[in-house]
């Protein structure tokens, strides 16, 4: 009898902390969607304007850093910035970038996200049209509170356009 009193002065607390608190961690969860899905917003600002402000901002600056697209990468923040986000403006005419379909996914300081993503540009020097379709990875930790990006992946195809139907003729 001792023991199952003692169960239920444990057990009845901890499931009152549960049943209350699970409000405030779905909360939690809603506000680290809202947040991630802000810094991927505005470091998609800073490709479509050549800006590396948002990723100084919002990625974590540090030795061994990757950031991989293409079949190919960039070795810390600064080759990023200096040679990719900010010779685009330069390199286009035009140029589109969108992404859908976002999830997120936190546990404790480290989440991930993953979106669909297309890019649309039209090269300066050759008038080539470019119109991909992919998928963009992002890898977070919370620091000091704060979200940053530690790894980014990007990969896309060209969107394949749709052969017609062939017609049979009738017999």
């Amino acid at each position: 009898m001792k023991t199952i009193r003692n169960l239920y002065r444990v057990a009845l607390p901890g499931l009152f902390l549960v049943v209350l608190g699970a409000p405030v961690l779905a909360q939690a969860s809603a506000d680290d969607d809202a947040i991630l899905k802000t810094i991927i917003e505005e470091t998609r600002q800073g490709w479509l304007n050549a800006d590396g402000a948002p990723f100084r901002k919002n990625f974590l600056d540090y030795e061994g850093a990757r950031y991989v697209e293409g079949g190919g990468q960039n070795k810390g923040l600064d080759e990023l910035i200096d040679h990719h986000v900010v010779p685009e403006a330069d390199a286009f005419k035009s140029f589109e970038l969108n992404y859908s379909n976002i999830e997120t996914h936190v546990e404790g300081d480290f989440a991930w996200a993953i979106a669909d993503t297309q890019i649309k540009a039209e090269v300066k020097r050759n008038n080539r049209v470019i119109d991909n379709k992919g998928y963009q990875t992002y890898i977070f930790r919370k620091i000091d509170g704060m979200w940053k990006i530690i790894h980014t992946h990007s990969s896309s195809r060209p969107v394949r356009k749709a052969k017609p139907k062939e017609h049979k003729a009738d017999h």
